[in-house]
């Protein structure tokens, strides 16, 4: 994207019909690195990949928890997406003040999408440049929304957005179907390896990813890097044996063919 007349705040439309702004601010999402959600009929998964600025430093907190059954994963300017986490749990713990019960997921999502359509009406405003994953469990089931800075906000089986997203995305079109009868642990592996979709040949690693779930009967937590490392352990070897597996496979047929090759160099036997 170029600099143009049109870009120079958020309120100014071009004649083609579009807001500069807000599309910056959407490409931003776009530079952060991947975040992921899928969810079942009784769970919900968020990951995202730990990418930090250089080998000297730690990497930022992507995922945050708002509440016991919601939970928000980021990709663009962190420090937005900080903020939003803290309006969010602040809605939702005035909303368990006021009416002793948990607040429902869709009611906080329009909320925070609300918030983010008003900075793309203020002049001395700008939008955020964050966008969010939000899952979470109430009594109409499990739920993953993502809530774009435009102040729009979608429902989906599973997402991704972020750097190299678009890799994760695929798999999650391949797999998608299965994931409302999926279980906990079938969860937690497509989550593992949407993430290592967007790494692009890099070893994936416990220490690249972080993983949190939810369920019914089960508050927000974030997995271990034990838990995480068992679970990437266990498809690598399972991808192995494959591979043996193939490799055995086209060996047969090969020793089969020198077999008969050998058998007919043999002179025929005398009688």
């Amino acid at each position: 994207m170029f600099r143009n007349q049109y870009d120079t705040d958020v309120t100014t439309w071009s004649p083609t019909g579009r807001l500069f702004q807000v599309e910056y601010a959407m490409e931003a999402v776009k530079q952060g690195s991947a975040a992921i959600g899928l969810r079942s009929r009784s769970h919900v998964v968020l990951a995202c990949v730990n990418k930090a600025q250089s080998e000297l430093s730690s990497h930022q907190r992507k995922i945050f928890k708002v509440d016991d059954h919601i939970g928000v994963a980021i990709a663009g300017l962190t420090a937005d997406g900080r903020v939003l986490s803290r309006y969010m749990r602040s809605e939702s713990i005035n909303h368990f003040f006021t009416y002793e019960s948990p607040l429902p997921v869709g009611r906080l999502v329009v909320h925070l999408a609300d918030k983010a359509q008003v900075c793309t009406q203020r002049s001395w405003k700008r939008p955020y440049g964050v966008g969010l994953l939000v899952g979470g469990l109430d009594e109409s089931g499990a739920h993953l929304y993502y809530n774009c800075p435009s102040g729009n906000y979608f429902e989906y089986q599973a997402f991704a957005i972020g750097s190299r997203s678009q890799a994760a995305k695929t798999y999650l079109e391949r797999r998608f179907e299965s994931f409302g009868e999926s279980s906990r642990e079938d969860l937690i592996k497509d989550a593992i390896l949407a993430v290592r979709e967007t790494l692009q040949g890099e070893t994936l690693k416990s220490s690249l990813c972080t993983v949190s779930i939810l369920g019914v009967d089960e508050p927000f937590h974030f997995l271990d890097q034990e838990e995480i490392q068992k679970v990437i352990d266990t498809f690598e070897k399972v991808a192995e044996e494959e591979d043996e597996a193939e490799g055995e496979a086209e060996a047969a047929p090969a020793a089969a063919q020198a077999e008969q090759a050998g058998d007919q160099d043999v002179a025929p036997m005398e009688i």
